[in-house]
């Protein structure tokens, strides 16, 4: 059985985005998760941490980007997104937080 503090390791943070705004409207949350997590993890996470019915869930992993911090060449760290879309009636407000 999973502990709620291993659903915190999955879920790191909402993403407050033009795009995830829009996504919104359709019923769906962005959220920033561990990398090596699963479909079925992100669900059971998002299910268990804030008491909804999850419809789909669909991944993105953006790749870092290369950028120069005082003339030193850094990278950014790679990103996995998750798409949780939500089953008619249920909603996650976001802005209050965890």
């Amino acid at each position: 059985m999973s502990t709620k503090a291993e659903h915190y390791d999955v879920i790191r943070k909402p993403i407050i985005t033009e795009k995830a705004t829009m996504a919104s409207e359709t019923g769906a949350v962005v959220f920033e998760v561990a990398m090596e997590s699963n479909k079925p993890q992100i669900k059971q996470a998002i299910e268990s941490l804030f008491g909804v019915k999850v419809k789909a869930v669909n991944t993105t992993i953006t790749k870092g980007k290369s950028k120069r911090f005082r003339g030193q060449l850094g990278r950014r760290k790679d990103v996995k997104k998750a798409y949780v879309t939500l089953e008619e009636g249920n909603t996650i407000d976001v802005s209050t937080g965890l």
